[in-house]
């Protein structure tokens, strides 16, 4: 049995422990905010034990196996470090931090201590897009040529809200184009060339933005993401023999359609919907802490480093900074 720390109690850890009901070997021990109302409120409304009124508290519990951190992108870097700090393995909501510096500052961190951290790309765990990626590498749609995906959500936004305010690491980019980006890069890898463009809100943060990722094999991948317009939120990958495309939300699949060469389209179902999707990366911090494994190779530190150093270059280019 893994025995769960929950550090925040948004709706984001909300679903995760939704989903934690579904794994067998799981137990949510403990729940941490900075308010102990907040935290006996979720502790209640989930029959978790143990609520603590402070991240210290929580990450001192020696028996809590890994704690999940939810809280807003600006908060992720201190808040795992507490946890590393009190030797307490990490599941951290992606980004990792706002930056390629304090990640990196994370990852050295955890390799020091020898404590297992990964962040919570839960759609590089997802079982259907593992599949593709499988797919892929067995040649099924020959040489990957493009890449294109999406992830826009209508609004509006109030200037106050989460999604606009650059002390939360606020617009679209870290919150919604991490996914067209992992994607890419889980498919193509890191990219030769990096050319970006956004509309910023009176904030200073992206609400509209779009990047074009070039490849010395002459593959590219054309990525959107947005808060002021509901997109189809679908991506394709294009092969020079087939392709594949993965439905909305193609961040969390449980199917796809292969079209190998001029065959008809065949449509994959690899898992029956279930939750919200965040089981599987759970799963996949059981089984590596299981193994005695520090990092998971689905969510290997250097993948989520290799995309935040990406993300640093968009905004770069973009013209968004955080505090």
């Amino acid at each position: 049995m893994t025995r769960w720390g929950i550090l925040a109690t948004g709706g984001i850890a909300a679903r995760f422990v939704e989903d934690l009901q579904l794994l067998p070997d799981a137990e949510v021990l403990a729940v941490g905010s900075r308010s102990v109302a907040s935290a006996q409120a979720f502790a209640d409304r989930y029959g978790i034990a143990r609520a603590y009124g402070s991240w210290d508290e929580l990450a001192a519990d020696g028996d809590v196996d890994v704690v999940y951190v939810a809280t807003p992108h600006s908060a992720h870097y201190a808040a795992t470090m507490t946890c590393l700090a009190a030797g307490r393995a990490v599941l951290c909501e992606k980004p990792f931090t706002l930056d390629l510096a304090s990640s990196t500052e994370l990852v050295e961190t955890a390799r020091a201590r020898d404590v297992f951290l990964m962040e919570a790309m839960w759609m590089r765990c997802n079982p259907t897009v593992r599949r593709v990626c499988e797919l892929i590498d067995d040649g099924a749609i020959g040489e990957v040529v493009s890449v294109h995906a999406d992830f826009g959500l209508a609004g509006p936004f109030a200037p106050e809200s989460r999604m606009r305010d650059r002390a939360l690491g606020g617009g679209a980019l870290l919150d919604l184009g991490i996914y067209p980006v992992s994607l890419a890069h889980l498919v193509l890898g890191r990219p030769d060339s990096v050319r970006s463009w956004a509309k910023l809100t009176p904030e200073g943060v992206d609400q509209n933005t779009g990047v074009l990722l070039g490849y010395e094999s002459g593959a590219v991948a054309a990525l959107t993401c947005g808060i002021v317009g509901a997109t189809p939120v679908t991506a394709t990958i294009t092969g020079s023999t087939g392709r594949i495309s993965l439905p909305d939300p193609f961040i969390c699949p449980s199917e796809f359609t292969l079209r190998r060469g001029t065959g008809d389209p065949e449509v994959v179902r690899v898992v029956e919907p279930a939750g919200n999707g965040y089981q599987y990366e759970a799963a996949e911090v059981h089984r590596c802490l299981a193994a005695g494994l520090r990092e998971s190779p689905l969510v290997p530190h250097a993948v989520s480093l290799e995309v935040m150093e990406l993300l640093d270059t968009i905004r770069g280019q973009i013209g968004v900074s955080y505090d």
